[in-house]
């Protein structure tokens, strides 16, 4: 079973590839209806890394365990017309919780420039479930998925890296003046 996402964001591309290995910006996603707290002793790595197994907890609001899920990254990158598509995927696996109950744990992310406009970023997001217990689970995964789509375009913004510079004032007519002096 699937759930898509697509949609373009307001941020450029290199900054959306960031963000996805970024913990902090991944857990912010689920805020603050889920919780992600790392389980290894030295915490959540500052950088998803390409071949990283990071084990979280999930909870809801930080109150109501869930489960345990192990992150597992890796990334590839395929050419397009309009440029590079970044993916980046976790195959790793819910441990413990209602979502162990899945055999198949499949979730993908690409970012690209955006068709025409290379300051906004081509989201796509498919995350793919199988088991017995994929088809009761679905519903739930899809509206987290809704929630999770409306996070990535409201927090999109914030993760530019450089923001626009400042419009530059208007200079004063008075102080544009040039005073003419006598010299001698």
């Amino acid at each position: 079973m699937r759930i898509l996402l697509k949609f373009v964001i307001d941020c450029d591309a290199d900054a959306a590839w960031r963000a996805l290995h970024s913990p902090r910006a991944v857990a912010e996603l689920y805020g603050p209806l889920l919780q992600m707290d790392p389980l290894a002793a030295e915490g959540l790595p500052t950088s998803l890394e390409s071949g990283a197994d990071v084990p979280v907890q999930l909870s809801i609001a930080g109150a109501l365990p869930v489960g345990r899920q192990l992150i597992h990254v890796s990334e590839r990158r395929v050419e397009e017309a309009d440029g590079d598509v970044r993916i980046l995927r976790d195959s790793g696996i819910p441990l413990t919780g209602p979502l162990a109950a899945l055999d198949v744990w499949d979730h993908q992310m690409a970012v690209s420039p955006a068709p025409g406009d290379p300051t906004r970023t081509l989201w796509r997001d498919r995350l793919v479930i199988g088991g017995a217990a994929a088809p009761a689970l679905w519903p739930g995964l899809w509206a987290t998925w809704q929630w999770r789509g409306a996070r990535i375009r409201a927090l999109a913004p914030s993760w530019a890296h450089d923001p626009a510079p400042a419009p530059e004032p208007e200079p004063d007519p008075e102080s544009a003046r040039v005073h003419l002096t006598d010299e001698a």
